[in-house]
């Protein structure tokens, strides 16, 4: 668990969520950033340009 990126992730996900995330991610062989990001973008593809 090192690196600035994860850190952050982690924090403001429950640990049993990161730990599903992770293991999709593996199995897509992609980052957790991208999944991530890709599931953001999808949940809040209405409303996320007003930020």
């Amino acid at each position: 668990m090192s690196g600035m990126r994860t850190k952050t992730v982690s924090a403001r996900v429950s640990p049993e969520f990161y730990e599903r995330v992770k293991s999709e991610a593996e199995k897509r062989g992609v980052t957790v950033s991208d999944v991530v990001r890709r599931a953001l973008e999808r949940e809040f593809k209405p409303w996320w340009r007003f930020w």
